[in-house]
C-alpha cells in the first residue's frame, strides 16, 4: 500500500486492526516517519464503545493514542508490506488533564512521536487535546512488535 497524505475514516480502518465504531479516529490530518498527527469527533457519541456508565473516562484518550500509534506504523511500513502487529506493553509518565472526554467541544487531536524502537520494539511520546490545543492527556508508550500471543491449552484445543 502506497501511504498517502491523508486519510479518513474508511481508509484508517483498512490499516489498523480496529473497525466499525471502535475504529477511533475519523481523519489522519498529518505524518511523518517519525510523528502522525489525527483528528477524531466520535468521543461525545452515546454509543462510544469505550464509554462507561460514567461517561468517556480520560484513560480512553490512551485508545485513541495507540490506533494512532497503528496507523503510524502502517504508513511507515515499506511498500508491499504488511506493517508488524504491536501490543502495549506500557505506558509510562500519563498524565491527564481532563477527567472525562466525552465533554469536550470540538475534535480530539491525537499526536504521537516515535521516539526510538527497531524491529521489535517501538517507544513512542503521545499527546491527546482538545480542538483550541488544550492538552487533555499525555505520556509514553512502549509497543511490542510482531509478538505471538500465547494460547492456553483450552484454546490450542479448539
Amino acid at each position: 500500500m502506497n501511504a498517502p497524505d491523508t486519510l479518513d475514516h474508511a481508509s484508517i480502518a483498512l490499516r489498523i486492526p480496529h473497525s466499525g465504531t471502535m475504529c477511533l479516529l475519523d481523519r489522519l490530518a498529518r505524518w511523518t516517519p517519525t510523528e502522525i498527527d489525527c483528528l477524531a469527533n466520535n468521543h461525545a457519541q452515546a454509543d462510544h464503545p469505550l464509554r462507561s456508565a460514567s461517561g468517556l473516562l480520560a484513560p480512553a484518550a490512551i485508545e485513541y493514542a495507540a490506533q494512532a500509534m497503528a496507523l503510524h506504523g502502517s504508513l511507515v511500513a515499506a511498500p508491499g508490506t504488511a506493517p508488524s502487529p504491536g501490543y502495549i506493553a506500557s505506558v509510562r509518565n500519563v498524565r491527564f488533564a481532563a477527567l472525562r472526554l466525552d465533554t469536550v467541544a470540538g475534535n480530539l487531536k491525537i499526536h504521537a512521536e516515535r521516539l526510538a524502537g527497531g524491529a521489535n520494539e517501538v517507544l513512542y511520546a503521545f499527546c491527546v487535546s482538545d480542538a483550541a490545543g488544550a492538552v487533555l492527556a499525555e505520556g509514553r508508550a512502549a509497543v511490542v512488535l510482531d509478538t505471538p500471543v500465547p494460547m492456553t491449552a483450552a484454546e490450542s484445543n479448539s
